[in-house]
């Protein structure tokens, strides 16, 4: 049995939590508060405790689907990119950027969080940007 501790950030709220993922042959399987951690100083919330569950759910989304005639079919990252550039291209220019609305993820990371913000208003150009990692 190979068993590790991962120091990382809690995903889901700007405190900024750092907790270490016990990984035991490759895979998560808990999650311990870190002691030394300035934020959290060795205390997690429910959903800090519970961050490692989503990473190997059963019904976690593992490649791109594309829906065709109804039904799903898994898709390359390439293609799935072009079309969702593609559509979003087209909604831009048929009906303006504010048709477009962003919702971001508790699962993602601050920074990539950030990261859809910005894309959102600087490539996009609208700010119809909602989260839903609140406290």
């Amino acid at each position: 049995m190979d068993y590790s501790n991962t120091q990382t950030i809690c995903p889901f709220c700007g405190c900024g939590c750092a907790l270490n993922l016990e990984v035991v042959d490759g895979e998560i399987v808990g999650v311990l508060p870190a002691n030394d951690h300035p934020v959290g100083r060795g205390s997690l919330c429910i959903k800090g405790w519970n961050a490692h569950s989503f990473v190997q759910h059963e019904d976690r989304l593992k490649t791109p689907l594309i829906r065709e005639d109804g039904d799903l079919r898994e898709a390359s990252w390439e293609e799935a990119l072009e079309l969702v550039a593609d559509k979003l291209g087209s909604i831009k220019s048929e009906h303006g950027p504010d048709a477009v609305g962003v919702l971001a993820s508790a699962k993602c990371t601050n920074e990539e969080n950030y990261l859809l913000q910005k894309f959102s208003r600087a490539v996009i150009g609208t700010n119809n940007v909602d989260h839903c990692a609140r406290l």
